[in-house]
């Protein structure tokens, strides 16, 4: 892990998007990310850093990691064929996460991921995802329309790392259509929704690996995160 000075804020990557953007008179591809993510994890006490999707597996730099939500995983990453439902697939992301993710595995680097983070979490150890979970809740409640976030109520594991730091039940934002089914190697669920769903997975035997459904930083809940960078500093 990087380390300059017992007094510095940990460094915490976050993956981000490659996307055509508009600002100012400019029109061009961008590497992007929405602000909830930075601002969340500079509360935190993080010096927050953006990972673009280049192909790069380094975390050498890094105290910590979040994978940021965003674009379906390509279900071929875990032997599917692809839903009627599954698009706008980023091959460019899936490549950088999935490096990164198992090499933050192998450092021993805390992670978090977010939404599709937590799913990229997942099928690395060699888990599979739910293509569309209305077909499964017969219900759009987790994602009630493209862009934009519904919430749910989810309920933690006793004695759970989110547990601990959220406490037993919390509210939250969500906007998703594919989720956690078949588990992957060494994670534990931690938190699922009434309809079921699974909102949050654990590794066994990490210090601080764990994936979370929702979007705590759309609701600015900064615990998460500074469990995150805690643990991140300790490393220093």
């Amino acid at each position: 892990m990087a380390s300059n000075g017992s007094d510095r804020r940990p460094v915490i990557g976050i993956t981000t998007y490659i996307e055509r953007t508009r600002f100012g008179p400019w029109d061009l591809d961008a590497a992007v990310l929405p602000r909830t993510y930075v601002d969340t994890v500079a509360a935190a006490g993080g010096n927050p850093v953006l990972v673009p999707p280049l192909g790069f597996s380094d975390v050498s730099f890094l105290d910590g990691l979040v994978i940021a939500g965003g674009a379906d995983v390509d279900p071929a990453r875990y032997g599917a064929s692809t839903h009627p439902e599954t698009l706008g697939l980023r091959p460019d992301r899936d490549e950088t996460e999935f490096a990164l993710v198992e090499s933050a595995l192998a450092a021993g680097l805390p992670l978090i991921g977010v939404c599709r983070g937590m799913q990229v979490l997942n099928v690395v150890l060699g888990g599979t995802l739910t293509q569309h979970v209305p077909d499964v809740t017969g219900s759009p409640a987790h994602r009630p329309a493209v862009g934009q976030f519904g919430r749910n109520d989810v309920k933690m594991t006793p004695g759970s790392a989110v547990g601990e730091i959220l406490g037993g039940a919390a509210s939250v934002s969500c906007s998703h259509h594919q989720a956690v089914d078949r588990l992957g190697d060494g994670l534990t669920i931690t938190a699922k929704s009434a309809d079921g769903v699974v909102e949050a997975v654990e590794l066994a035997g990490a210090d601080f690996v764990l994936g979370v459904q929702w979007h705590p930083e759309q609701d600015a809940e900064v615990r998460l995160f500074k469990a995150l960078v805690a643990r991140a500093g300790n490393g220093k």
